[in-house]
């Protein structure tokens, strides 16, 4: 059938480790369309949805008194020391058992502040029983100095269940620092780095059956270092449908990121599309207006994950001393669904299908043809995902005013 090829056509556009369909779902599929049993492979593809929309993600940190854990856990949620909610910092340890902080925008993902194993009387098989080990996806061991004795028996122990665990080694920023100051003249940034890296990786060695990968972080600065990387390799890592809910939990640091993001949620609308079964005509017809209405729930939440949200916005227009809607005026997305004087939003959504279709190929040439809200959640996506990109370098997107959306779109498929 023409829309089996589109489908796979589709999902061949993303890296495996960006995938919210495991292999196994996605050969299943196939399967069934070529036994031409649509209603199985509807029913695979609602059951992945369901899975994925409905994943939790656990994430324990463990780590010794003033190594930046409770930082660490406020950093990778995007919440300041001082926001509501934010896990309390200081010197004293203040985990004496296992402490939820749900994630501010997305309920299902929990990062657990555990106790350090120096501070409990546990040895490292006692203690992840304690801890309810059983109940996390992948473990951090945090760290402001070398990585001690106890830190690789319990990735030692963690191994031998045969979970993930992480080693990041906090206060980066504070070590280059101190270094510069001191050694003004020899000072350099990629081989103290290198030697960081190195002298944790050497006391962690003895005990583990392989070289760990250690990542160098700022807690106050998510973009610097080894935090983008830190992401992405959790990312990959995770099972395909705790993918989805991890990809949106991430801040909008990088491009790489913002796109990951933004591919995760065109595979998520498209499996959405094919369940609701509009594939029969051109998606034209009606008000466009209604549905734009209709979605506009939809479009708010994709804001937040973007961070476009009101909130966000706010903070920035702050810092830059304007009103929010003057830096709205910097923006695509607030002006997307506009009627402009020589173009309807008819007109808007039919230019976005004929480019959308002269890069992939479809839907226009295989026949495939979903829904108005389809395309205008894909036309919103992509906006916002090239706002956010925008935002990534704020002081040039001040410099020159950005106009309104253009017949013309932009390389959103790069």
């Amino acid at each position: 059938m023409a829309w089996a090829s589109s489908f796979d056509a589709f999902f061949k556009n993303f890296k495996r480790e960006n995938k919210i369909l495991s292999e196994e779902t996605a050969i299943l599929i196939k399967h069934y369309v070529k036994e031409n049993n649509l209603q199985k492979a509807i029913s695979v593809i609602h059951n992945a949805l369901r899975d994925i929309e409905n994943a939790p993600l656990n994430i324990a940190v463990t780590g010794e008194t003033g190594a930046g854990k409770s930082s660490f856990i406020n950093a990778i949620r995007g919440l300041g020391q001082e926001e509501e909610g934010a896990a309390p910092t200081g010197s004293i340890e203040k985990t004496m058992k296992r402490t939820p902080y749900p994630h501010p925008k997305l309920p299902k993902v929990t990062i657990w502040d555990l106790p350090g194993i120096g501070s409990t009387n546990f040895p490292p098989q006692n203690y992840l029983r304690e801890m309810k080990f059983a109940e996390y996806d992948f473990f951090i061991i945090v760290s402001a100095t070398r990585f001690k004795e106890n830190d690789a028996q319990l990735a030692k122990a963690i191994e031998k269940m045969k979970m993930n665990f992480y080693f990041v080694r906090t206060k980066t920023d504070n070590d280059l620092y101190n270094e510069k100051k001191s050694k003004p003249k020899t000072f350099n940034k990629e081989t103290i780095l290198r030697n960081i890296r190195e002298d944790c990786s050497k006391h962690l060695c003895h005990a583990l059956s392989s070289e760990p990968q250690i990542f160098l972080v700022c807690n106050f600065d998510v973009s610097d270092f080894d935090f983008p990387n830190l992401e992405t390799t959790l990312l990959s890592e995770l099972p395909a449908h705790k993918r989805h809910v991890f990809a949106l939990s991430l801040q909008s640091v990088n491009e790489d990121i913002i796109k990951v993001k933004r591919d995760s949620l065109k595979q998520r609308v498209l499996l959405e599309a094919v369940i609701a079964g509009t594939l029969a005509t051109i998606p034209l017809g009606g008000m466009i207006s209604d549905d734009i209405e209709n979605l506009d729930e939809t479009f708010n939440r994709y804001r937040s994950y973007f961070g476009l949200d009101d909130a966000s916005l706010e903070k920035i227009a702050e810092d830059f001393n304007i009103s929010v809607n003057e830096f709205k005026v910097h923006l695509r997305f607030p002006h997307l669904f506009a009627e402009g004087k020589d173009e309807s939003l008819e007109y808007k959504l039919v230019k976005y299908i004929e480019h959308v279709s002269s890069i992939t190929g479809g839907p226009v040439a295989t026949g495939m043809y979903f829904g108005k809200t389809y395309y205008l959640q894909n036309l919103f996506l992509d906006t916002a995902a090239n706002d956010a990109i925008a935002l990534l370098n704020k002081e040039a997107l001040f410099e020159k005013k950005v106009g309104p959306y253009i017949s013309k779109p932009p390389d959103y498929w790069e």
